[in-house]
């Protein structure tokens, strides 16, 4: 483990921008991503250094009920995380496995619960999305009375805080490109889930009451390509838009997608790219591409109708792989890619600031999180990077808790959680 070095603070125009991007955050992380879908939290007292001999600020970790790599999500003193398992491991490709919802204690780590929901229809034959065969792969969401969770068999349902079956529906059709990839938004009286499908005749997004689980609206997409993306929620001149990023293999005409996240309706489309990672928004600019590798878009989100000829900002030739979501914080754009390159870009003009290798971080899958401390998180169970915002490539430690796996850390009243292969960590300054 690397100790911080000595630096500079992040600036106080970097802080304020970074603040004023993430409006009224709580104590909660209430979904993939966090409160704004967008990687950002408030919290100042987040720990720099964690794990090695001593296992510092490791406040506890707690054995998982089988794997995936599905982020966890908070709320209160709740840590939910999907999982699954195959009581018998050779039977992986031969039975549906089970899909475990768990709820651990956040002030302990102890299981509160760990409820089986009834696997949905499609068995699985394709196992390439990592830890859990892909089956456990879209992260929960909640709203603080119900824990909303999707599997990779194509079944949705909601829990209760203790850990009962409220509804529980089938998607279908199921014609996802290798998995379900994208994670369930809960927003107003409605949980939203992306389907991106391989046929892309069955693409839509659907609107379930968060409460029944009734479909309220289903807005059909039947030109859309495939995408394991999850959408994003901003704000623009007072008018709330839901992005969808969806492009397969290439780049779209309409890849990215602004829609009334109310009704589903059309807003705008805009040429781009878009598959594994989500879009990233701030300083005026969505940014998005592929995490497949290709090329990446910044593009102003002030337009309606077709803006691909008016409001695309600047372009980025090639990104190379990276599954994990790109990040913006003040005036820069950041983002992770094979074989651990961080590059930094300018909002304004794309200009590159840096391109800077992170040796031996874990997982490309696993999406950042920047605190109000302007702290770029690369945070996962295994080795993990901790670096300083700004023009300048700064590292302030590298940790490692020796269980790498793919999940996006969640944040939570100063306290960092992580889920590797076998266990949930908690993570916080000792006092």
């Amino acid at each position: 483990m690397i100790r911080p070095t000595t630096f500079a603070p992040a600036s106080l125009i970097t802080t304020i921008l970074l603040l004023l991007a993430v409006p009224a955050l709580g104590d909660n992380w209430p979904r993939f991503r966090g409160p704004t879908g967008l990687g950002y939290t408030a919290d100042k007292d987040l720990p720099i250094t964690w794990g090695g001999p001593t296992n510092e600020n490791v406040l506890w970790k707690a054995p998982l009920k089988g794997q995936g790599h599905a982020s966890p999500i908070v709320w209160g003193d709740s840590v939910f995380v999907c999982t699954v398992n195959w009581p018998n491991s050779k039977a992986n490709e031969k039975v549906i496995p089970e899909h475990h919802v768990t709820c651990y204690q956040v002030s302990d780590g102890t299981m509160r619960w760990d409820t089986l929901l009834p696997p949905g229809p499609w068995l699985r034959s394709d196992f390439r999305s990592g830890p859990g065969g892909g089956y456990a792969a879209p992260t929960p969401a909640t709203d603080g009375n119900l824990v909303y969770c999707v599997f990779g068999s194509s079944v949705m349902a909601a829990l209760d805080f203790q850990g009962k079956i409220v509804w529980r529906k089938e998607i279908i059709p199921f014609s996802f490109d290798v998995t379900v990839g994208s994670s369930p938004i809960v927003f107003q009286d409605t949980v939203i889930l992306f389907c991106a499908m391989a046929k892309n005749t069955d693409s839509c997004v659907i609107a379930f009451d968060k409460t029944s689980g009734q479909e309220k609206w289903r807005q059909k997409f039947p030109t859309m390509a495939f995408a394991h993306s999850t959408p994003v929620i901003i704000e623009v001149a007072g008018r709330r838009q839901m992005l969808l990023l969806a492009s397969g293999m290439g780049v779209k005409d309409d890849a990215l997608r602004s829609i009334d996240p109310g009704d589903g309706k059309a807003l705008w489309t805009c040429r781009a790219a878009g598959d594994a990672a989500s879009p990233a928004y701030g300083a005026g600019i969505i940014y998005c591409d592929s995490g497949r590798g290709g090329p990446g878009f910044a593009i102003d989100p002030t337009g309606s109708g077709d803006v691909s000829k008016t409001h695309i900002k600047w372009s980025i030739g090639q990104v190379p792989e990276g599954i994990g979501s790109p990040i913006i914080v003040g005036q820069y754009v950041y983002r992770l890619h094979r074989p651990g390159i961080l590059k930094c870009w300018d909002t304004a003009s794309g200009k590159q600031v840096y391109s800077e290798r992170l040796d031996g971080l874990s997982t490309d899958w696993s999406s950042p999180i920047a605190d109000a401390n302007g702290r770029l998180y690369f945070a996962n169970a295994g080795k993990s990077y901790v670096m300083q915002t700004g023009p300048q490539f700064k590292v302030l430690a590298v940790n490692d808790l020796g269980d790498p796996n793919h999940p996006s850390p969640a944040v939570s009243q100063g306290k960092l959680f992580l889920v590797g292969l076998k266990n949930v960590y908690c993570i916080a300054n000792k006092r």
